[in-house]
């Protein structure tokens, strides 16, 4: 696309980005003057793109301060649900309590387990009726291995009630305020549970036990693998792996990304494209909305699940979006709703991957050389790690240089794992009690997962890295060549547009 049909887009990003930081040094606020005046702005925005044509500069100027200041109060608004929830008397005082909630994701940990939790109400034992409404507030549940192995066999969405001590947030476990944490509570026993109210849950943890029941008779670590690359979910897979994995560069492919949600589209293709227009939406957002609740609604999903949405709406309306704009659209979108996303690792390389390949990845592709699906391979695998690079380096303090053959060996595999992971998965769960034909679908399933289980090996034991000063030089030498391939196509389309005319 044009840079101008960016322009906007990427203004209110750059708008919205800065309200968010500015939310965060006010502090914690209501903010009720200023969410106002920000929607008042943003009205306004919309009235005068509708009375002047061509659209004003003085429209986007407007357009940019509203967001901006809408993102700066609901920062402010966030902070202070944080700081005074009906939780914050009892953090003080230490007492234990007996809590009601649903949990929000599922139970994770090597020797005790921790988990985020929506408290409904809470009491103290043996006080009568005096139950406290806890507002829906998050709170992170911790246990030991006492109580862990209870834990662990629930699901997000169960409904339970736990006993235990709410505490302050503190250490490590500070990175959970961003998660909308407000204190955490370390239980001692679980008093009962119940499986989900929600439909969408009951039916996203059907949906998850059928897949991974699907693949049961792979071997433990392949099987772990597996449910990292279909639903994210790490918490099988040995924790040397996972260090192999991240390593090597490859941790992105143990996250449930855009690639994901187009093999799950892709997969419900061959119905959705029999039905009418608004059946196929609908359709379309179903299946994306279940397949958001199988993987808890990552970040790195929220963000593709959001493009493929604003996508998917551009269809309907008939006026198609190119990626570069769905992203920046998608991106502000969720920022706005959540402005603690800034603080998700995983959210911001999924957004500076799928950037890097949006703006980079066709420039660099062209100045390659070779066959074209090698140009473009190479062009989307350079292109994402120079995406990446500036917040990977901040974070790690380096990056492997085997990140890019690593990336080139692995990500062709991905793919087709994925694909028949989700295939054999299901079918394999509804032939369980085939296990011969079960165990001939298995057979390219395990022959992938090794595969990449090999280059992850392989490739986290070379010692080359790059540092700060490296990185940074990559980028700026990838940027360059990206900004003028892109200019040397423009200058290209303009010049076809002038001759045919």
């Amino acid at each position: 696309m044009r840079p101008s049909g960016a322009l906007g887009p990427s203004l209110v990003l750059a708008g919205v980005g800065l309200g968010v930081s500015a939310g965060e040094r006010r502090g914690a606020s209501d903010a009720t003057a200023l969410l106002v005046l920000a929607v008042v702005l943003v009205l306004l925005s919309v009235l005068v793109s509708r009375s002047t044509r061509p659209r004003s500069k003085g429209r986007l100027g407007l357009a940019v301060l509203g967001f901006s200041l809408l993102a700066t109060a609901g920062t402010q608004r966030a902070l202070h649900g944080l700081e005074r929830s009906p939780f914050t008397h009892v953090v003080a005082l230490r007492h234990e309590v007996e809590l009601t909630g649903t949990l929000i994701d599922d139970p994770s940990g090597t020797f005790g387990v921790e988990f985020l939790l929506r408290a409904h109400e809470f009491h103290e034992p043996g006080s009568r009726g005096r139950h406290h409404g806890a507002g829906g507030r998050t709170l992170l549940v911790t246990a030991g291995a006492r109580t862990a192995g209870e834990l662990r066999l629930l699901e997000a969405g169960d409904v339970v009630e736990l006993r235990g001590t709410p505490g302050p947030l503190s250490g490590r476990l500070r990175r959970f305020r961003w998660q909308h944490s407000v204190a955490r509570f370390a239980t001692t026993s679980l008093r009962s549970f119940a499986p989900p109210h929600s439909p969408l849950l009951r039916v996203a943890n059907t949906a998850r036990r059928w897949v991974t029941q699907g693949n049961e008779r792979l071997p433990a670590t392949e099987r772990g693998l597996l449910a990292a690359f279909l639903l994210g979910d790490t918490r099988q897979i040995p924790r040397s792996l996972i260090e192999e994995f991240r390593g090597a560069g490859l941790s992105h492919l143990l996250v449930v990304s855009g690639a994901n949600v187009g093999f799950v589209l892709a997969l419900g293709g061959p119905v959705l494209r029999r039905s009418p227009l608004v059946l196929r939406f609908t359709g379309a957002l179903l299946v994306l909305v279940v397949f958001g609740a199988m993987t808890r609604w990552e970040p790195s999903v929220l963000r593709a699940i959001a493009m493929a949405v604003f996508a998917l709406t551009g269809m309907l309306l008939g006026r198609p979006q190119a990626g570069l704009r769905a992203l920046l659209v998608a991106v502000s979108a969720l920022l706005l709703a959540d402005p603690f996303l800034l603080h998700s690792i995983g959210f911001l390389l999924s957004a500076a991957a799928s950037g890097g390949i949006a703006f980079l990845a066709p420039s660099i592709g062209e100045m390659l050389r070779g066959p074209r699906w090698f140009r473009e391979s190479l062009g989307v695998t350079i292109a994402a790690q120079i995406g990446v690079a500036p917040i990977l380096i901040p974070v790690f303090g380096s990056m492997p240089l085997a990140t890019l053959p690593a990336n080139l060996l692995a990500v062709p595999a991905a793919g087709p794992l994925t694909i028949i992971g989700l295939l054999t998965g299901t079918v394999g769960g509804a032939l369980r009690s085939v296990p011969i034909l079960v165990s001939v679908l298995d057979v390219p399933l395990l022959a992938l997962a090794r595969y990449v289980e090999t280059v992850a090996r392989v490739a986290s034991r070379l010692p080359l890295t790059v540092d700060a000063r490296g990185a940074w030089g990559i980028v700026a030498v990838g940027s360059l060549l990206g900004a003028a391939g892109r200019l040397r196509r423009l200058r290209t389309h303009d010049g076809g547009v002038l001759r045919t005319g």
